[in-house]
Order: C-alpha cells, then structure tokens, then sequence
C-alpha cells in the first residue's frame, strides 16, 4: 500500500490535469519541466527479459526515493509513481496490459497529464543489441518493437525519445519468442545491477539536459562490460 502522501500527491496532480483539459486549458508552465517515463513489459512477467523496461523503472524509482510510492490508476491501466528532478517533474508509468497494447496506457496517461509525445520516454528490450548495450534515441520507428508499435499508433506519433535496453538476438530464429519471454540466465543476471544503474544514469542525464534547454537529437549509447 503506497503511502497516503503520495497517493494524494498522484490523484491530486491527475485531477487537477483533468480539470484543466475538460476546460481546454492546461497550467501554465515552462516547456519540458515535466516528463512521462514508461517502462513497456507484461505485467506478471517483471523478470523476463522483454520485461527489461519494468526493471529499469524499479531501478528510477529507487535512485529517486519513490520506490514505496507507486499507485494503481484505474484510467491509465497503469501503475504511477511522482519524483522530482531539479525544478522537473517525472511520471513514472507501469503498464499493467499486455505489451503489444501498453501503448493505450501510455497515451492516456499523457492526456491525462497534458504532455505531448515528445515529452513521453519509452524503455524497452532491444534483441538487435547484446545484453549490456544502451542506446537512447529521440524519436524513430519501431524497429519491429510491439509494445513501441502500440504506442506510436496510441499517440499517432513517433517522436518519443526511446532507451533501447540490448537482451540480444539468439542465433537461431526459430527461438526467438522463447528468449524474449524467458528468464535472464544466472550468467546475465549478474550484468543487470550495473545495467540498471547505467540505464537510470542515461535518463536522469538525457532528461535534466532536455528540462534545460532544446532537445538534442544524437544518439546516446551506453555499454556495461562483460
């Protein structure tokens, strides 16, 4: 059960979101002062590895003390968590349906809050890079990604900067479905404390720099040794 404070603080700020958009009208406020963070996974499934995403939102939600402050939103289908960054504000977004429609949680919950797709982090699995590999990205198509597929066709845009997690390709084709839905190996689970770290250190750096000033539209990559 999340604390009271923050439940309060996380209903009060969609409520106020509400109001604003039913009057067509959003507070006033400096552009790029708040932004969504989704991590894209299948609820019930947080140690997968197509579920990499969820886990590098637990990892942001630890770096910025909200771990314990996450609240069920019925209309986003989602999980929600607040954190400060500087003067910034970060919606931190769990979707809880399936991956090929997270998409539908993430664009009504940047209705909800008013935010546009440019505003919207996506953090996902990427197979076409070896597990320790990152790589932050503004905008772009899928890359055959469905949970990333659902959220460009739910905000009808593909300018959502996206943090590409690497879980790499395995070699025969046949197997990919089953490595994207299994378990990191014990091998693998030995990267992932200092991959989450390191993914968590991208975004908070890609997004205090944006909250600053214009976006900038290199490429970020990032990778963990082996």
């Amino acid at each position: 059960m999340p604390p009271l404070g923050s439940l309060r603080a996380t209903l009060g700020l969609r409520r106020a979101m509400r109001r604003s958009l039913s009057l067509g009208v959003l507070e006033p406020r400096p552009p790029g002062k708040r932004w969504l963070v989704a991590g894209l996974g299948n609820p019930g499934l947080p140690r997968t590895r197509h579920s990499v995403g969820l886990a590098v939102l637990g990892q942001l939600a630890q770096r910025l003390g909200v771990a314990d402050g996450w609240a069920r939103d019925r209309h986003c289908a989602a999980d929600l968590a607040l954190a400060s960054l500087g003067d910034a504000q970060l919606i931190l977004l769990r979707p809880r349906r399936l991956m090929n429609v997270n998409g539908r949680s993430v664009a009504r919950a940047a209705e909800l809050f008013g935010l546009t797709a440019e505003e919207v982090y996506l953090v996902h699995d990427e197979l076409d890079k070896p597990l320790g590999k990152l790589a932050l990205k503004l905008g772009g198509s899928s890359r055959g990604h469905n949970g990333v597929r659902s959220c460009i066709a739910c905000l009808n845009s593909s300018a959502m900067p996206r943090l590409r997690v690497g879980i790499g390709r395995p070699t025969h084709p046949d197997t990919v479905q089953a490595h994207v839905l299994g378990c990191f190996s014990a091998a693998e689970q030995e990267l992932l404390p200092p991959l989450l770290e390191r993914a968590a250190d991208l975004l908070l750096d890609h997004i205090r720099e944006r909250s600053q000033g214009p976006p900038s539209g290199f490429v970020i990559t990032g990778h963990v040794p082996a």
